[in-house]
């Protein structure tokens, strides 16, 4: 069990280039964000109980870049800006959907690798999902309750968004 965390620890260390220049450039902007790493290995490894739903959720993900920004940190057309710079980048909005009081928006892209981008909102905080790969756009919320549930990574987002230093 340690040595499953110690791995998920280091996965979310280790920074990976999302696909998307908007995601760099939202990140480095709003340089105070939570902002985690995963690759599938690290995803599978998040599946503690062996779900093999879970398993087949993520089977098409190369990686993920997830970014937690604080609503109070994020501008009102800030939003706006950054759906347009996403279609700039050949996104197409694919679905919008509302899950526990979340709003969830995704985005797709072909071409030689797939593009996901799956942003929630909420009242406190906007989530972004960059996602190298794609998720089954009938299970986007199961994946990002999974994530937001997982014992670690749900512990990462509570303290940050617990933190009043951001």
């Amino acid at each position: 069990m340690r040595f499953i965390i110690t791995l998920v620890l280091i996965a979310i260390a280790v920074g990976v280039h999302a696909q998307s220049i908007t995601t760099e450039k939202l990140q480095k902007k709003y340089e105070e964000s939570l902002a985690l790493f995963f690759y599938n290995n690290t995803l599978r490894m998040i599946n503690l109980n062996e779900d093999k739903e879970f398993d087949e959720l993520i089977k098409d993900i190369e990686k993920m870049k997830f970014l937690m920004i604080k609503k109070d940190d994020f501008g009102k057309g800030d939003y706006q800006k950054l759906i347009t710079d996403y279609k700039a980048e050949s996104f197409e909005e694919m679905m919008t959907s509302r899950h526990e009081g979340k709003n969830f928006d995704v985005y797709m892209k072909d071409g030689n690798k797939k593009g996901m981008i799956v942003t929630v909102n909420d009242e406190e905080n906007l989530y972004v999902l960059d996602i190298v790969g794609s998720v089954p756009l009938n299970k986007i919320t199961k994946f990002f309750t999974t994530i937001d549930e997982s014992s670690e990574i749900g512990k990462r987002i509570r303290d940050f968004t617990s933190n009043d230093d951001h």
